[in-house]
């Protein structure tokens, strides 16, 4: 059995959380949770949170109560990009230059191993 979560409109750039969702990847859940809370880069608090709703999600899904983390593994993860802000920013002799501020969507799918 498998359950999703998904997180939209994030602020951080599709590219930085890619490199993020890369490392946990066919991952065992308490491996992947280890992983992204030891990480120094700051889309891993996110996808930490979304894997714990995915986790959560599949505990209510299956309604048998408690499920070991090391029995469950991350199927699918991946991340699409979402609406750019525009933005611009002052240059000189009257100039303007463009700024894009990114944002990403993250799906993360979960699967029960079954012993």
């Amino acid at each position: 059995m498998e359950a999703r979560a998904i997180k939209r409109f994030e602020g951080s750039s599709p590219r930085k959380m890619r490199l993020v969702v890369d490392l946990i990847r066919e991952k065992r859940m308490d491996e992947a949770i280890s992983i992204l809370r030891f990480s120094k880069k700051h889309p891993a608090k996110v996808v930490e949170k979304t894997l714990l709703s995915a986790y959560s999600n599949l505990i209510n899904k299956l309604d048998t109560g408690k499920l070991n983390q090391s029995d469950v593994i991350v199927k699918e993860v991946f991340v699409n990009g979402g609406p750019s802000m525009k933005r611009m920013l002052p240059a000189p002799q009257g100039r303007a230059y463009k700024i894009r501020k990114r944002s990403a969507h993250l799906t993360l799918v979960v699967e029960n191993l079954e012993v």
